[in-house]
């Protein structure tokens, strides 16, 4: 079931369909390899072949993914994100002028649609609101002059800062849970909400947010076994290229997780959302049901993606094994990943990405532990 069996013969599939799909017939003209008919020896470097299927200006950051993924809907307040957000975008180059217009956006947004923003959370969170919004006023307000004096680091720090206030005024809108997961899943642990998960390895700490929101199955399932103190103590299993770095392979026979109490394989289900729907799509990859370039709501754009691991031909074999996703997330193809609807992402790296780098085959979990959310486990 090790991803490593199956995930060449995973990627070439979906490629050869989205070849028909386009009618692309060439990936580089310096190459003049054919793009449908050429053979990963061919092809050469998989970082090319996929950096040159790159198309759009997809969100490579994971926290901004994970503000993005909250099931809320309030224009204001995304508006007021989607400004702050695109500073990044020219922040690098120090293009000045862009910069200044989204910060007057966020600014302009929050003078006349506060009222519209506070709307939007439950009155028994009105007062932590209300404080919240103007701790978010204060920062575009300083977030201005760092603009005013282009001093680049300075811009980084107050953008960060506003950005993680929004995201708490945004988490504080949301309202129960967006949909009911099957019944045929309802037996399996979910999570109904987010939790943090700190992961101590032999080259150091890495911090998940995994998000039951959009992915309560395979969040659920993944929480559960780490409070179960299941992966203390596994290997990591490199994946060919450096692609991704995989865990969860218990010792012995098995290569999931066997409940002690009824002796039996936990299987759990691919599980993906696409952007738009009331709920997700389980048991079927994307290409299955015929959907191609989705724009999910949990995709592969991170570095640090974090997936279930599952036989190429069982959507529906998953377990304990999960990985890293590991291309740079400037070769991850913006708005379309190979990976993205063939695998179950749940959550993101937020800390500690210098370690997931250095990781191999030679380290281990020493320890993983729920560090926030537990009470969203059922």
């Amino acid at each position: 079931m090790k991803l490593k069996q199956s995930f060449w013969s995973d990627v070439r599939s979906a490629l050869e369909h989205w070849c028909k799909k386009t009618m692309v017939t060439t990936i580089i003209v310096a190459l003049s390899i054919s793009l449908c008919g050429a053979t990963w020896n061919q092809l050469g470097t998989d970082s090319v072949l996929i950096s040159v299927l790159a198309q759009g200006n997809a969100i490579t950051d994971p926290e901004a993914i994970l503000r993005y993924a909250l099931p809320i809907d309030n224009e204001p307040i995304r508006k007021v994100q989607e400004a702050i957000e695109d500073i990044a975008n020219h922040l690098r180059g120090k293009r000045w002028p862009p910069i200044v217009k989204d910060v007057k956006t966020a600014s302009f947004v929050l003078t006349l649609r506060s009222e519209k923003i506070l709307d939007g959370v439950p009155s028994d969170r009105q007062p932590q609101a209300v404080t919240i919004l103007e701790d978010i006023k204060t920062g575009i307000s300083e977030l201005q002059e760092a603009v005013e004096n282009k001093d680049k680091e300075e811009v980084w720090i107050k953008r960060r800062a506003v950005l993680d206030n929004i995201g708490e005024i945004e988490t504080l809108m949301v309202e129960g849970f967006p949909f009911k997961v099957p019944e045929e899943y309802a037996e399996l642990p979910q999570l109904k909400g987010r939790a943090t998960v700190k992961i101590e390895t032999t080259k150091g700490d890495l911090t998940i947010v995994v998000d039951g929101y959009n992915a309560p199955v395979n969040g659920g399932n993944f929480v559960d076994l780490v409070q179960r103190g299941f992966y203390d103590g596994l290997s990591f299993i490199e994946i060919e290229d450096s692609l991704a770095i995989q865990t969860g392979d218990p010792p012995g026979e098995e290569e999931g997780f066997v409940d002690s109490e009824t002796g039996e394989y936990r299987a759990i289900p691919l599980e993906v959302l696409v952007r738009g729907d009331e709920k997700p799509i389980y048991g079927e990859t994307l290409e299955e049901v015929g959907i191609y370039l989705p724009d999910l709501v949990l995709p592969f754009n991170a570095y640090g993606a974090v997936a279930l691991a599952r036989p190429s031909l069982d959507p529906n074999g998953g377990s304990s094994q999960f990985f890293f996703f590991k291309f740079d997330s400037e070769l991850t193809p913006p708005g379309f990943n190979l990976m993205d609807g063939r695998y179950s992402v749940f959550g993101y790296l937020v800390d500690g990405k210098e370690v997931l780098a250095e990781l191999t085959k030679k380290d281990k979990i020493i320890s993983a532990q729920v560090m926030d959310g537990l009470d969203n486990l059922a």
